[in-house]
C-alpha cells in the first residue's frame, strides 16, 4: 500500500507540476518550451537520485543511505529490508561454516576441501601432518602437485570414486593412507584421508600366522592321509572293523587339507605383487578346460551351456583366473538340484571390458546373505555346505583375485530361482 500511495502522490505531483508549467508557457505564448524545460528537470532530479542510489549499493560502508522521498521511498526501504536479511543470512552462514570447521578440523582423518580445478580451498589440523598442508603455501595449490604420487594423479583424474585408495603419506613413506574423494556442489570435491598403518600391520600380521600355521600344518596333515589311504587300501581282515572309521578320517583329512590349501591361496593372492600379473591368459581355452572338468564333477547331472568369445584375452595371473572361474564353476555344480541348467558366458562388457558370468537356476540364496558372501568361512547353509565338501573360502578367494586385476564381483541372487555371478574386468587389461 505504501507503494502505492508514493505512486499515486508522485503522478498527481507530475500533473500538477504539468499544468502549472503549461499555464505559464501560454501566458508567455511557449507552452511547449516550458514542458520540455520541466521534464528535463524531472529527469536531472531522478538520475541524481539513482546515482546517489547505485554510489550507496556500490560502497555502502563510504556512503550512507540517500534521503529519498515519493517513489524513491519505497524504494530505499525495500533495498534497506533486503540488505538487512542478507546481512542475518550471512552472519548465519558464517556461524554454520566455523561449526563445520571446527567440527572437521577435529577429525582425526585429514579432510580437505578441492574446487573444481583440484585446488586446496581448506582444510583441517589432520590434513598439515598427514599430508604436509602448510596455511601459507598450500592455499590455491593442485592437490595432485601436493601429493605427488603417480597412483593418486591417475586417481584423482579418473573421477571414478566409489573405491577408496591406498598411498603412502607424503610426509612419511612408512604411513599408509586411505584417501576418499566425494563430488559435492558444482564442480567441488571433498577428499579425506585416514591413517590405516597400525589396521595394514594387523592385517599383515593376522595374514602371515594364518599362511604360517596353514603351511605347518600341511606337511603332518600329508602324513595322516598317506596312513590313512594306506590302511584303507591294504585290503588287510584286521583292519575290515575300523574301516567306516578310516574312511571317516580320510574324508576329514581330505577337507581339513582343502581348507589347509585354500588358505595359503588366499594368503598369496591377499600379500602378492599387482605389478607382477602382466602375463596374457587365454581365458577361452581355460574355460573350456573348466567346462570339461566341471562336467567330470557332475556326472550327467546337470546341464553345462558354454557361451565363450574366444578372441577375447586377458592380461592377469593364469593360475590366479583360473582358481576364481573355477570356485564359481563348482559352486554352482555343488548347489545346483539334478537336472539345472548352469550357464557359463565369457563377453566383452557393455562398459568395454571383458567378463565372466555364472549363471545357475539352483537354490538361491536369501537377499540377508549376499553382503557376507565373500567374507573368510561364511556359509549359508552350514551343513550343506560340508557335506558338499566347500572350505567357506571360494568367493573370499574370487573377490580378491578379482580385485587384484582391478575388477570387480557383481553377485545377484533370488531364493528358488538361481543365481548369478558376475566378475568385470576394465578394458586395459583386455589383450
Amino acid at each position: 500500500m505504501r507503494t502505492r500511495d508514493a505512486w499515486r502522490r508522485e503522478l498527481l505531483l507530475l500533473a500538477a507540476a504539468a499544468v502549472l508549467l503549461f499555464a505559464v508557457g501560454l501566458l508567455s505564448g511557449r507552452p511547449l518550451l516550458f514542458l520540455l524545460i520541466g521534464s528535463i528537470v524531472l529527469l536531472a532530479r531522478h538520475l541524481y537520485r539513482l546515482w546517489r542510489v547505485t554510489r550507496w549499493l556500490e560502497q555502502p560502508k563510504h556512503h550512507p543511505a540517500p534521503g529519498a522521498s515519493g517513489v524513491w521511498q519505497p524504494l530505499i526501504r525495500e533495498i534497506r529490508t533486503l540488505r538487512a536479511r542478507g546481512r542475518k543470512r550471512k552472519r548465519k552462514l558464517s556461524r554454520m561454516l566455523a561449526g563445520f570447521q571446527e567440527s572437521t578440523g577435529a577429525l582425526p582423518d585429514a579432510t580437505v576441501v578441492l574446487d573444481d580445478q583440484g585446488r586446496v580451498e581448506w582444510w583441517n589440523r589432520a590434513a598439515r601432518g598427514l599430508l604436509g598442508l602448510e596455511r601459507k603455501r598450500s592455499r590455491g595449490r593442485r592437490i595432485d602437485t601436493v601429493i605427488g604420487d603417480p597412483v593418486f594423479r591417475d586417481y584423482l583424474a579418473s573421477t571414478d570414486y566409489d573405491r577408496p585408495l591406498k598411498i603412502p603419506s607424503p610426509m612419511d613413506p612408512s604411513v599408509s593412507l586411505e584417501v576418499r574423494i566425494v563430488p559435492y556442489g558444482k564442480g567441488k570435491r571433498l577428499l579425506q584421508a585416514r591413517d590405516i598403518t597400525r589396521l595394514q600391520q594387523l592385517e599383515t600380521v593376522r595374514r602371515d600366522f594364518v599362511a604360517n600355521v596353514s603351511h605347518e600344518i600341511r606337511t603332518p596333515l600329508t602324513v595322516i592321509r598317506g596312513y590313512l589311504e594306506t590302511m584303507e587300501q591294504a585290503g588287510d581282515a584286521d583292519l575290515a572293523r575300523w574301516e567306516p572309521a578310516i574312511g571317516q578320517m580320510l574324508q576329514q583329512s581330505r577337507r581339513m587339507q582343502q581348507i589347509v590349501e585354500d588358505l595359503l591361496l588366499l594368503s598369496r593372492v591377499e600379500s602378492g605383487d599387482e605389478a607382477a600379473v602382466q602375463e596374457e591368459v587365454d581365458v577361452p581355452a581355460m574355460l573350456q578346460r573348466l567346462v570339461t572338468a566341471a562336467r567330470e564333477l557332475s556326472g550327467g547331472r546337470h546341464r553345462i551351456e558354454p557361451v565363450l568369445d574366444g578372441r577375447l584375452r586377458l592380461h592377469g595371473n593364469a593360475a590366479e583366473l583360473e582358481s576364481a572361474f573355477s570356485n564359481l564353476v563348482f559352486n554352482a555344480i555343488r548347489y545346483t538340484p539334478d537336472g539345472g541348467n548352469i550357464r557359463l558366458r565369457w563377453w566383452l562388457g557393455e562398459e568395454g571390458g571383458p567378463c565372466f558370468e555364472v549363471r545357475d537356476d539352483g537354490i538361491g540364496i536369501d537377499p540377508e546373505h549376499l553382503p557376507r558372501l565373500t567374507e573368510r568361512f561364511y556359509r549359508v547353509d552350514v551343513g550343506r555346505s560340508r557335506s558338499s565338501g566347500g572350505t567357506g573360502l571360494g568367493l573370499a578367494i574370487v573377490k580378491h583375485v578379482v580385485s587384484r586385476h582391478q575388477g570387480n564381483l557383481r553377485i545377484e541372487s533370488e531364493p528358488g530361482r538361481g543365481s548369478t555371478f558376475t566378475c568385470c574386468f576394465p578394458g586395459q587389461r583386455m589383450c
